[in-house]
């Protein structure tokens, strides 16, 4: 979003830029030589970035950039006066204090009638291994209030998520709005609803391909997201999310991760064969967890609970081609894609 309220301030924060380096040098030797995202809290800055909308790497938090529209930075006290548009924690879109540091960026997750969706979007430090169980987290909370006469987000939504892609995907101004694609790897289904406290977002999947960036956002259409009040403004429908402390990592233990992931881990989720042809065998799948499959453009073809630990789903009729499904349970979301062959 693009409010322009100007300050002279220089980095994020003096106490932010010790915390950046505590985070963002020790990273690489230390505990977070697991996160490939860099920046993961958006501690580093080259320069105090008088805006609060960015676009481009350097624009805000370093390495950072837009996959829709204009993501929103909200920096500490150094950087920004207390209840300034681009200050962390009051700022003209609500209160928050950072989950970590002092530092955290926002995006649009839902808007009515023109569908509007923002993205915070990082390259990885490396490519992801094809093949290889990924875990990946980050912590968001529904914003609400703030310093605006009226505030401007009045509705909180569900599918809070991260996409992982091959490419950037960088929005430039004039582009139109960014195609939700109804899919992403890791994404919260509830309704995201907390305007006090962090909510952990986390999940795993297998990688199928070397993907090279994650993107933060709603990347589901307006019919597939659920929305609730809360508060009531004059504003337009819309939903906005501040998120912070993004991680992904290979190592199970990398990550803070949601209780009840042990309940879906890889070591005992199998799915058989694949590819497969007539039946999909599925086995390791906690009871009355939440399976749904969807084919490559993002419909959904099926959806239902898991009825045992070892349970078969009849595909024969089904059109022959790659699909992704995904087993929601405790909060935790496990997503990994087949293939079905004549």
């Amino acid at each position: 979003m693009d409010y322009r309220t100007m300050n002279n301030r220089w980095l994020c924060a003096g106490l932010g830029r010790v915390l950046g380096c505590l985070l963002f040098v020790i990273p690489l030797c230390c505990q977070a030589q697991y996160n490939l995202v860099p920046n993961p809290s958006f501690e580093q800055a080259d320069t105090c970035w008088p805006f609060s909308g960015f676009r481009y790497p350097y624009d805000g938090p370093d390495g950072w950039f837009s996959g829709g529209h204009s993501p929103d930075y909200f920096q500490g006290p150094v950087c920004a006066e207390y209840g300034n548009d681009v200050s962390a924690p009051l700022n003209h879109l609500g209160f928050q204090y950072p989950q970590d540091g002092v530092c955290y960026v926002g995006v649009i997750t839902y808007n009515d009638p023109v569908p509007w969706r923002e993205y915070a979007v990082v390259e990885l430090i490396e490519p992801l291994v094809v093949g290889e169980t990924y875990y990946a987290s980050f912590y968001a909370n529904a914003a609400w209030g703030g310093t605006s006469t009226y505030p401007i987000a009045r509705l909180a939504s569900s599918n809070v998520g991260m996409r992982f892609t091959m490419e950037p995907n960088q929005w430039e101004w004039g582009d139109p709005v960014p195609t939700t694609v109804n899919y992403a790897q890791v994404y919260f289904p509830q309704i995201l609803a907390d305007t006090v406290d962090w909510t952990l977002v986390s999940g795993s999947f297998v990688a199928d391909s070397a993907y090279r960036y994650v993107m933060v956002g709603n990347h589901f259409s307006n019919a597939q997201t659920d929305t609730l009040p809360v508060g009531s403004t004059i504003n337009p429908p819309m939903s906005y999310t501040f998120i912070d402390n993004v991680c992904v990592t290979s190592d199970r233990n990398g990550c803070p991760l949601a209780a009840g992931l042990d309940d879906l881990g890889t070591n005992r989720l199998v799915l058989y064969p694949n590819p497969a042809s007539t039946m999909l065998n599925i086995s390791g799948v906690p009871e009355r967890a939440l399976v749904r499959v969807y084919d490559t453009v993002g419909r959904k073809v099926w959806v239902g609970a898991a009825r045992q630990d070892l349970w078969q789903l009849d595909v024969s009729a089904w059109s022959r081609g790659t699909y992704v499904l995904r087993i929601e349970a405790h909060g935790v979301v496990h997503s990994f894609r087949f293939m079905l062959t004549e």
